[in-house]
């Protein structure tokens, strides 16, 4: 079933007045994807522990601890009802001239820039793509898009990543290379091959939309049919 089909049947809005939404299946990407597209928090820039949803419940959890003083200098999430699969690897295996990667099975991440001092995460936010940073896990496509929060004073207005200073770019850059080292390993888990531009981020989050069709293209047809009984 198509998310459009699924948002309109009057079964769907009803289970949201009861019922909690999942993160990552429940909510809808939003009708103005992907310039304009609902993102989810997961970790805001004073978190000194890395949360994570959990997959299966879709509340969120505890992660790890972080083991030393880097943090995260935007909000970080993941976009709804999208998925790092075949397609997402296929393009950063092209634009990064690799062979062997696949997706790293995950929803699609997001950073989100803002001026404001959002307190914690599980929350959601309404966020414009600006471009993204092709980053290498081993042999997984990890991509991170970057976003600015709608109507934020300082960043709302950018709509080209090149806009943003270029330190902080380089703070986005630093994180995502060193979060998950330790001080004596010599080799760096994840490389950033490319900091890409808006058109470029568009096409990741649809290719994102299209692997989650083909991996979760029975999950909501599913659930309608069992509760029309």
């Amino acid at each position: 079933m198509s998310q459009e089909n699924t948002q309109l049947d009057p079964l769907w809005p009803l289970l949201g007045v009861l019922f909690k939404a999942h993160p990552w299946h429940g909510i809808p990407i939003g009708p103005d994807a992907p310039e304009s597209l609902t993102a989810y928090v997961e970790i805001v820039p004073t978190d000194t522990v890395k949360y994570e949803i959990d997959k299966v419940t879709g509340h969120l959890k505890v992660d790890r601890p972080q083991r030393y003083s880097n943090v995260c200098p935007a909000l970080y999430g993941f976009v709804p009802r999208t998925y790092c699969g075949e397609s997402v690897a296929e393009l950063c295996a092209q634009r990064a001239g690799r062979e062997g990667i696949v997706g790293d099975g995950d929803p699609l991440d997001i950073c989100v820039l803002t001026e404001r001092a959002i307190t914690h995460g599980d929350v959601l936010v309404t966020a414009r793509p600006i471009g993204g940073l092709r980053m290498i896990d081993g042999d997984e496509a990890d991509d991170k898009i970057v976003a600015v929060l709608a109507g934020d004073a300082a960043y709302g207005g950018f709509d080209e990543v090149d806009e943003v200073p270029k330190g902080l770019v380089e703070r986005l850059r630093h994180y995502f290379l060193t979060y998950k080292d330790l001080p004596d390993e010599s080799r760096p888990h994840a490389e950033i091959v490319e900091v890409y531009g808006r058109a470029e981020a568009f096409e990741v989050i649809a290719r994102s939309q299209a692997d989650y069709q083909a991996r979760f293209a029975d999950l909501h047809g599913l659930l309608t049919s069992a509760l029309r009984g």
